[in-house]
């Protein structure tokens, strides 16, 4: 914890200033940080200091989970005044979600699943993208823009949906949603395709995740369109977890997980406790990193992968290589092999040195790989990475749903997994949180078979309603709504024409 008692002033509240990844000379507030998204150098913003939590863990143990976000955020987001932040807030957590308290905890089979899929598009990016736009306006006029505001976003399957939903129809916004053609589930892709909204458009790339991001990430580094778009009154913001504005709300709920576990008596005041999260894009998990730096009790921040162990082999050898095969699994959210937001631990393990961190990024854009330093690697001990494959994810479904009836999609099936293999590796018998990313009915058909062959026979709506049945569960508001819904986006386009499709799009 040395670096939270290095950057707190004791009674003062520092304002948080936001750099980038690639270079620390450049400050910002952190409406700016959200407004751009990504730094015109291609680095992510990251705070200038952390701070801690300035209540007690129990104080928040007694809030709401409104009250806890504004109690987190307004540390990380100094220049929001408490008005425009609790606005910010009320508007994105309210009854969009079908539980009152946002984000339940549900105990199964030795460990508490927090549920972070209860919003508009049942996973959970809601928990972000909810409250991103209404950041978004609020930083835009904090910074007098009057450019209309275009989101370009890349999905694995869920933030498209999300952001989409998020951001139809607000005021002074336009949103481009890339999706791999054949890489999202049949649920994912018909929540997208069917969205309504004259200010979305939604394009299938042929390729695969990486290359629909590489895409953006291309796209936001353009300086010619970037002039080409102020002439026209355009500029561009993100809603993929590169966006600060993503990053800040996700921490939100492993306080809030920690305080309900307080509250109920489940853990004492001070406990530490674990946190398992199914990784793919490594923004959740560096949220829970990032809370544990402002003062909350976590021990173990264990990272699950699936056979896109991209990430287990970086935590076991140091080296980061994206050369290997791209495996198409049943958790397609986590089909990754450039995960965008490890670079903001990198940066923070090379001692905030942006120069280092920078021809690290450029060796990964070049080779395809690097390589960290003993002295980085020692500091990556808050985290255990395993990877679960297709057949033991698979397994851990039907066992918890046999065990006690619970039944939960294949992400977090992958973080239940590697939690097994964790205590089996390490004995530790800790109270864990195992961050539960999605419905089981966004991915239904993985799911049902999972549990028993004989359901390979059904079509995905007959589908939904079993599983409805056997989980005692009703079937969630966001794919009633699809089953008949009508398909308003058909447009598909090589990665090479991601540029050419925005511009026509946009008119230019």
């Amino acid at each position: 914890m040395a670096y939270l008692q290095e950057n707190a002033q004791i009674g003062v509240a520092m304002e948080v200033f936001y750099s980038s990844t690639r270079n620390q000379n450049e400050k910002v507030t952190a409406s700016a940080a959200i407004l751009k998204g990504l730094s015109d150098d291609g680095g992510l913003f990251v705070p200038d200091h952390i701070p801690a939590l300035d209540k007690t863990l129990k104080e928040l143990s007694a809030m709401t989970y409104q009250e806890v976000a504004y109690e987190v955020m307004k540390l990380l987001l100094t220049d929001f005044t408490e008005e425009e932040l609790k606005n910010c807030i009320a508007k994105a957590y309210d009854s969009k979600f079908d539980t009152e308290v946002i984000a339940p905890l549900v105990e199964a089979k030795g460990a508490y699943y927090l549920e972070l899929f209860h919003g508009a598009t049942i996973a959970f990016k809601d928990m972000a993208l909810s409250i991103l736009p209404h950041l978004l306006i609020t930083s835009a006029r904090k910074n007098n823009v009057k450019n209309e505001i275009v989101i370009l976003t890349a999905t694995s399957g869920d933030t498209g949906k999300a952001a989409l939903a998020g951001f139809a129809d607000v005021e002074g916004t336009r949103i481009v949603v890339f999706y791999p053609k054949n890489g999202v589930s049949p649920i994912q892709e018909k929540q997208m395709v069917t969205q309504k909204g004259a200010n979305t458009y939604v394009v299938g790339i042929t390729g695969n995740f990486d290359d629909a991001q590489t895409g953006v990430k291309n796209i936001f580094s353009d300086k010619e369109l970037a002039k080409e778009m102020e002439e026209k009154g355009f500029q561009f913001s993100s809603a993929n977890s590169i966006n600060i504005g993503r990053l800040v709300p996700q921490i939100v709920y492993y306080v809030y997980a920690y305080a309900k576990l307080l509250a109920e008596e489940k853990i004492a005041d001070g406990e530490t406790i674990n946190v398992v999260v199914p990784t793919g894009n490594f923004g959740n998990i560096l949220a829970a990193f990032y809370a544990k730096n402002m003062g909350l009790p976590i021990d173990k921040l264990i990272c699950a992968s699936n056979d896109n162990k991209v990430l287990y082999d970086f935590f076991e050898t140091g080296v980061y290589d994206r050369n290997r095969e791209f495996v198409l699994t049943t958790s397609p959210s986590m089909d990754i092999l450039i995960s965008s937001n490890l670079e903001r631990l990198i940066y923070r393990i090379a001692g905030n040195d942006a120069e280092k961190n920078a021809s690290l990024m450029a060796a990964l854009s070049g080779q395809g790989k690097y390589e960290i330093t003993g002295e980085m690697k020692a500091q990556l001990k808050d985290f255990y990475g395993n990877y679960a494959d297709e057949a033991c994810t698979a397994k851990t479904i039907k066992d918890i749903y046999e065990d006690c009836g619970y039944v939960i999609d294949t992400h977090t099936a992958v973080a239940a997994a590697v939690y097994d293999k964790y205590v089996a590796d390490t004995k530790d018998e800790k109270k864990t949180v195992i961050a539960s990313t999605a419905s089981p009915f966004k991915f239904t058909r993985s799911v049902m078979n999972a549990i028993d062959a004989k359901y390979d026979e059904m079509g995905d709506f007959e589908l939904v309603d079993e599983l409805s049945k056997i989980a005692n569960v009703a079937v969630p508001n966001a794919i009633e709504e699809i089953r008949t819904a009508p398909v308003l986006h058909d447009h598909v386009c090589d990665k090479e024409e991601m540029k050419d499709v925005v511009k026509k799009f946009l008119g230019m």
